[in-house]
Order: structure tokens, then sequence, then C-alpha cells
């Protein structure tokens, strides 16, 4: 079974890419450009698994194309890159949205009482099978590759840190020396960031990443990814467990893999 799985993804890969595809790329996600030619080539391998693989669904009156299809494929096989992946093995379908959702949210409040209301929503990842999403959100993301916004590489960090067994903010990692490495590294930013927003002094990372530790991890993969220069300079040891698991060093790029 996985050795038949194996040879159908490496067919899937080796495919020509269509050429009506590579113009979406293009388009739709500037940050694509920023690779080398060998990293391009992997990409566009990875987006003919995904696709074929991923169920996408549109919400909310919206119609399914290819165009948001691999907009969305293309992002979200960037997190993939120069590593050994099994394609978000957790993850069957992709619901996509024309614009912001609103969801019911119910919650405790301090005191116990029980609230009720509804939610506005860019986007969010199930644990198990799904992920959400705005189009005009992933548009807006994929549109700046240089602001540290990215809607599907939040949603997908989130499935990336899922394949742990658990959400929270600690991927799959190859050792036991990693996961220590890691949670020194992240807990210590964390707290610091925690700390920074509850006396209300500014903060390099987006505030939404002292939420919890799932959500920290996943806006770090944002700046990761979008501001790595910056993320390098001022934290550096956080820049440097983001560049062991995703094996891309996007601050030094050279198109190849990254040392761990």
């Amino acid at each position: 079974m996985f050795g038949f799985k194996r040879r159908r993804r490496k067919r899937l890969r080796e495919k020509p890419f269509p050429a009506e595809w590579l113009e979406i790329v293009e388009r739709n996600v500037p940050y694509y450009r920023s690779l080398s030619t060998h990293s391009r080539d992997e990409l566009k391998g990875h987006i003919q698994v995904f696709l074929a693989e991923k169920n996408f669904e549109g919400c909310g009156g919206l119609e399914m194309s290819d165009e948001i299809r691999v907009t969305i494929a293309a992002q979200a096989c960037i997190l993939l890159l120069h590593r050994k992946t099994d394609y978000y093995p957790n993850l069957e379908s992709i619901l996509v949205y024309p614009h912001h959702y609103f969801v019911s949210e119910h919650r405790t409040q301090p005191d116990g009482t029980d609230v009720e209301g509804t939610e506005s929503r860019l986007g969010e990842s199930w644990v198990h099978g799904m992920v959400v999403l705005s189009w005009d959100d992933v548009k807006c993301g994929a549109a700046d590759p240089r602001d540290g916004h990215n809607v599907v590489f939040h949603e997908f960090a989130h499935q990336l840190d899922s394949e742990s067994g658990s959400t929270e903010g600690a991927p799959a990692l190859a050792s036991r020396s990693k996961y220590i490495a890691w949670a020194r590294v992240l807990g210590e930013e964390y707290e610091l960031l925690v700390d920074d927003l509850k006396h209300r002094r500014s903060t390099f990372l987006d505030a939404y990443g002292g939420t919890n530790p799932a959500e920290f991890f996943a806006v770090v993969t944002e700046f990761f990814f979008e501001k790595p220069t910056a993320l390098k300079r001022r934290h550096p040891e956080l820049y440097d467990q983001m560049r062991g698991f995703y094996q891309q060093d996007p601050a030094n790029r050279t198109g190849k893999k990254a040392k761990p």
C-alpha cells in the first residue's frame, strides 16, 4: 500500500506542470519568484500531488476554480519544500468562502458566565480533516510576500503542528534532543511575547501569537517566510529552530536545503 502511494506520488510529481497552472502561480503567488529553479520545480511537483489528493469545496456561494485550488496549493506546498513529507496526512478537505465568514462562538468568562455570540474569521484549521479559508484573504495574504501576514501559511502551519498528535506549538520533530531545544527556545520566546503584550510594550511578532503556543508557532511561520531577515536579526534562536524544522533558509536564499 505504502509502496503504491510512493510510486503514484512520484508519477504525479514528474508529470508536466500545466501551463495554465503556472500562470496562476506566477500571477497570484509572488513568493514563487524568490525561489531557485530547483525549488520551483520541486514546488510544482508537490502542487500536483496536493491537488490530486485533497478535496476543495466552495462555500457561501463561491464557485470552485483552478485559480483558487492552485493558489492555495502553491502556498501550502511552500511549507513542504526540502523535507520528507506525507502531504498533510490528516487533511482531507479545504473549504473556501468568498470573504471572511462567521462562526458561532461559545465562551466561558473568568467569572464562570457562558457567553454565546458570533466571530468573524479569515481561516481556521481543524485537527481532523479540514482547513477553512477566506478566498479574499488568501489573495491578500499572497499578494505581499513581505508583510508577515499569510493566512495559508498560518493555517497549514497548524496542520503541521497537528502531525505530532496534538496542536500545541510543537510539530513532529526527528529526535528527543530537537524537542528539548524546541521547547526551550519557543517556550522562552512565547513567554517574552506574552510579557511584552501584558506590559504594553511594542513587539516585532504579531500580538496574535500571544494567544497560545499553537498560534505562536503559526505566527512565527508567517514571519519566517515573509520577514526572515528581520526575524533572524531580532530573534536568532527562534529563526534557527524554524530553519531546522522547515529545512529552508529564506533570510539567506540560496535555493539549497538548509543545514540542520
